[in-house]
């Protein structure tokens, strides 16, 4: 029996065994490439990385061998630690050639139980013309290409500067800086570095690319371009003749020289703005653009005074960020409003610069109702298409509902029966308790009348002294929350409203601006309530009017 049992125990643990595999996730297996676009000739570098430290080998790169030449494979591991954890990384790095045009699929590759999602890839066939010229190339030879002859100005146009060498370099090459008068030039990410083969000869390509931003019509010169480098001294092996180095060609220079090769000079057609464009507009040439807003949190169940953050976003492909103006702001005379700093940012693409503006306020309902906020209306030209578009955001309205923890601020209504939409009923009920309380307190003076006289109690709520105290030391302090509560216990002490006090004394007004947009801004900036003391300090008395009669003043010394 005590086999058996012993065979049970093993066999439910294996069991459990693999039922605790089956349920624990797998990494992920990722992949990218360097670029989706390249032509034929050319190598792309494909990225394989995992976090799974249990992973050992290389993935399956069979499925590869129909479509693609793999050029090279390298491994790379990496080891982080972060607070007391250890990140452990695997990438590969393939480089890969197609063997053909047309789209072409990066298939799934299988590395143990994971799998990388498949990438396509766009390979465009290079004229004929292009490979005729590229017979008379040299060892080491450089090029420049726009994406186009003729643009708009300020409109983006993409220069392209490929540098190839069938020799091997040392790491001392230069470029000379782009620099082209009347354009204001961006560029577009890092230096790419791959393969391309030309007339069966593997070629090395250094490529950059930029954005140009032409600021005068007419025609823009862009200049020459001056690119030197060191070829490396081949040594070769002991007891071996000089090895040809890969790639060379008859009549290249001798290694350990420097090299110097200059790219043509181009020009730019630029067109001036188009006739038909509205004028007293912001010119915006662009591919595309999108206007989009986004409210935090959703402004269908607001109250007054709730603060609801409204951001608008612009974005342009073709365009940079400093070239996009400032967006509408919401002038509403029923919302507070504060604004925060925009948000700028560009990000480069196969297409240029896509450009990127955000503005974010915060806007607070002052009264109850509809709030009705204006449509958001920006023109600009569609270089592509070559006409006038309009990108839009369509108007609003907020239904904002009374606040009970505001209802002594709230505004009458006009309408004698209700307020924003309430039943009667409620307000007949206060008024009958109003009765009720004003009958019970003429009662209480009546009697009070036939009391012998008290000693007077001491006051139960804080004084006038102690309530200004705690506001003085609050506004001191910097605290915009703490002040604001010491604010309101000082306001329910005077004869007048906060809002009366400040209507007819501005230094007041301004400092509780102030205080309102730290209480409701979410960029945190620091508030400094010294303003705010001196204001409450400075605070002219109500003035009483006097009665002509003189029936204030004393009764004369001397009667008549």
């Amino acid at each position: 029996m005590s086999r058996v049992h012993t065979l049970l125990i093993a066999w439910w643990l294996c069991l459990f065994a693999v039922v605790a595999q089956a349920d624990t996730p797998a990494s992920a297996l990722l992949s990218s490439v360097d670029r989706t676009r390249v032509n034929t000739g050319e190598t792309v570098e494909l990225t394989l990385e995992t976090d799974d430290a249990t992973v050992f080998g290389k993935p399956d790169m069979s499925t590869l061998e129909a479509d693609f030449e793999v050029r090279d494979t390298r491994q790379l591991n990496s080891l982080t630690t972060l607070e007391g954890n250890v990140h452990a990384t695997t990438r590969w790095l393939i480089t890969l050639m197609p063997k053909h045009s047309g789209s072409i699929e990066i298939p799934p590759l299988k590395l143990g139980a994971m799998t990388s999602q498949p990438i396509t890839l766009q390979v465009v066939e290079v004229e004929p013309s292009a490979k005729g010229e590229q017979q008379k190339l040299d060892p080491v030879f450089m090029e420049a290409s726009l994406d186009q002859d003729t643009v708009y100005v300020q409109a983006q146009a993409l220069l392209t500067v490929r540098i190839y060498h069938s020799v091997s370099l040392f790491d001392d090459s230069n470029l000379t800086p782009l620099q082209v008068p009347d354009a204001r030039i961006e560029k577009l990410g890092d230096t790419r570095t791959y393969e391309k083969q030309i007339n069966g000869i593997r070629h090395g390509v250094i490529e950059m690319r930029y954005a140009l931003y032409p600021q005068q019509s007419g025609d823009l010169v862009i200049p020459a371009q001056e690119f030197s480098a060191t070829l490396v001294q081949d040594t070769p092996d002991a007891g071996a003749a000089a090895a040809i180095p890969p790639g060379a060609i008859a009549g290249a220079p001798k290694p350990g020289r420097l090299m110097r090769v200059t790219s043509l000079p181009m020009i730019l057609k630029v067109k001036p703005q188009p006739a038909n464009y509205p004028a007293n507009t912001p010119w915006l040439p662009a591919r595309s653009i999108s206007l989009s807003e986004n409210w935090s949190p959703d402004p269908a169940h607001s109250q007054i005074g709730d603060s609801l953050t409204r951001t608008l976003q612009l974005k342009a492909q073709g365009l940079s960020s400093a070239q996009l103006p400032p967006l509408p702001a919401t002038e509403v005379s029923a919302l507070r409003r504060y604004p925060d700093q925009p948000q700028l940012s560009n990000q480069a693409g196969e297409r240029g610069l896509t450009g990127m503006r955000e503005e974010r306020e915060a806007l607070v309902p002052n009264r109850p109702g509809a709030i009705d906020i204006p449509a958001v209306d920006l023109v600009w030209w569609n270089t592509q298409e070559d006409h006038l578009e309009h990108s839009a955001l369509p108007a609003r309205t907020l239904q904002v509902s009374t606040n009970p923890a505001l209802a002594v601020d709230m505004p009458v209504s006009d309408n004698g029966g209700a307020l924003n939409g309430a039943p009667i009923w409620p307000w007949q009920l206060s008024t009958v308790l109003l009765s009720f309380t004003t009958l019970l307190g003429f009662g209480l003076w009546w009697r009070a009348r036939w009391q012998p006289a008290l000693t007077r109690v001491a006051q139960a709520g804080p004084s006038p002294r102690t309530v200004l105290d705690d506001l003085k030391r609050a506004s001191l302090a910097n605290d915009p929350h703490a002040t604001r509560q010491a604010l309101d216990a000082w306001a329910r002490q005077q004869p007048e409203t906060l809002a009366d006090m400040a209507a007819r004394f501005v230094p007041l007004s301004d400092a509780l601006d102030g205080l309102n947009g730290a209480l409701y801004s979410e960029t945190g900036k620091l508030w400094l309530g010294e303003d705010l003391w001196r204001a409450v300090k400075a605070l002219p008395a109500v003035e009483k009017p006097q009665d002509p009669n003189g029936a204030d003043s004393l009764p004369p010394l001397y009667p008549k």
